[in-house]
């Protein structure tokens, strides 16, 4: 998984071509701590279709902002620089990610 900070979310997701997936994340968030180990399993799932980053939003919280990252976990896909879809919260589980994923690869 690719670790982004404001200077590289530009280049590495608005600026790609292709399916990017971004971790929302902060510091001390149980919830995003928790759903990691399951990204990890999902990137190796996806690694062919999918480019895997993710960003603490404790370190980017403007950039977070601009995204519409207003609370976390925010677990989001973008296609070719825009965002697509996400999953926010409560509805940030693993086997939604899943579903998402799979859906957006196909």
């Amino acid at each position: 998984m690719i670790e982004l900070t404001k200077e590289t979310f530009e280049d590495e997701v608005l600026s790609s071509g292709g399916l990017v997936f971004v971790d929302f994340y902060g510091e001390g968030c149980v919830p995003c701590e928790a759903l990691r180990p399951h990204v990890d399993k999902l990137e190796e799932k996806y690694s062919g279709s999918i480019k895997f980053t993710a960003l603490n939003t404790t370190k980017a919280r403007r950039l977070a902002i601009s995204q519409k990252v207003l609370g976390l976990p925010v677990l989001a896909i973008y296609k070719d620089g825009e965002k697509m879809k996400e999953l926010i919260g409560e509805d940030a589980t693993a086997d939604n990610l899943d579903s998402l994923l799979r859906e957006m690869s196909e």
